[in-house]
């Protein structure tokens, strides 16, 4: 018996190749919706809808290991940056620090359009939390607003439902092609 793909039941959630949406609400000068996508093979899905939380820079950067703001990550989304160890070491350092998500913006600051698949790494282990990946424009932005401003993170909606937005009322970077 063979079916096609679409005729299968599909799991609740997001799934391989969709997008998700979360809209910076402060600091103001990056107040736009924003575009991710979850990991392939790993990691959670939004089953709740945050209008407001932290989104909070890990420090250090990639959060390969231990994180000095770890506290401020408790119950709130990380921000971190690819590179120093797999996208599942990154995700489960957020999760044992309590994060609710983790958000893993490209090293390439420079990258406005090119998606990386986040799949699983060889280590067999497994996350809990959604784990999202994010343009190196988008993450430098986010960061650059915040040194800026002297904020410890920035507050989000996530996942925000953009089918009800109007396409002129839509927020979006200047810096990213939709």
């Amino acid at each position: 018996l063979c079916l096609p793909l679409t005729s299968l039941p599909s799991p609740p959630g997001l799934r391989i190749h969709e997008y998700l949406y979360f809209q910076v609400l402060s600091p103001g000068d990056i107040r736009y919706i924003f575009t991710a996508t979850p990991a392939k093979d790993f990691g959670g899905v939004f089953n709740t809808r945050y209008d407001q939380i932290h989104l909070v820079p890990a420090d250090p950067p990639e959060a390969c290991g231990e994180l000095n703001n770890g506290v401020f990550i408790q119950d709130q989304i990380a921000l971190v940056e690819r590179g120093g160890c797999s996208f599942l070491s990154k995700t489960r350092v957020i999760q044992e620090h309590g994060g609710r998500a983790v958000i893993i913006a490209d090293n390439a600051y420079d990258n406005d359009s090119f998606y990386i698949e986040m799949v699983q790494d060889s280590s067999r282990r497994t996350a809990d939390i959604p784990a999202l990946f994010l343009l190196g424009r988008d993450g430098y932005m986010i960061r650059r607003s915040l040194e800026q401003h002297g904020l410890p993170w920035a507050v989000i909606s996530i996942p925000v439902n953009v089918t009800s937005i109007p396409t002129y009322e839509m927020m979006q970077p200047p810096w990213t092609f939709w």
